[in-house]
């Protein structure tokens, strides 16, 4: 991936990839708590999500100190994109819902290129 291969561990590109991924994974989180019609399912997903946003604040804080908990990121991203994925790329899928699954797709590349990187290093 080339912002691995641009960016060394201690840049501030990791930083922005991990301040911007905590902005998405709070206020994604924070719509589905909220959200009138949500089941207390997806408010608890939401809770979660909206939790993984606070791991992030703190690698986004100290990337080499604690990215080493965006392997359970990286892990948690794929795997919704693939429980998610066929029903919201598929016929009668959801715009907004496969929006967030591709924000997650991408948020996880580059998790497992910073995971990559810092094990080179």
């Amino acid at each position: 991936m080339e912002i691995a291969a641009t960016c060394s561990v201690s840049s501030r590109g990791w930083t922005v990839l991990f301040w911007t991924a905590a902005l998405f994974n709070l206020l994604i989180g924070l719509a589905a708590m909220i959200s009138p019609e949500a089941s207390i399912d997806a408010r608890t997903v939401g809770l979660l999500v909206f939790s993984f946003g606070v791991v992030y604040i703190q690698v986004a804080r100290d990337p080499l100190r604690f990215g080493p908990v965006l392997w359970a990121g990286a892990l948690g991203k794929l795997g919704v994109v693939g429980l998610l994925g066929p029903g919201a790329f598929g016929e009668g899928g959801s715009v907004l819902v496969a929006g967030g699954l591709l924000g997650d797709a991408l948020f996880a590349l580059g998790f497992l290129a910073f995971l990559f990187k810092t094990s080179e290093e």
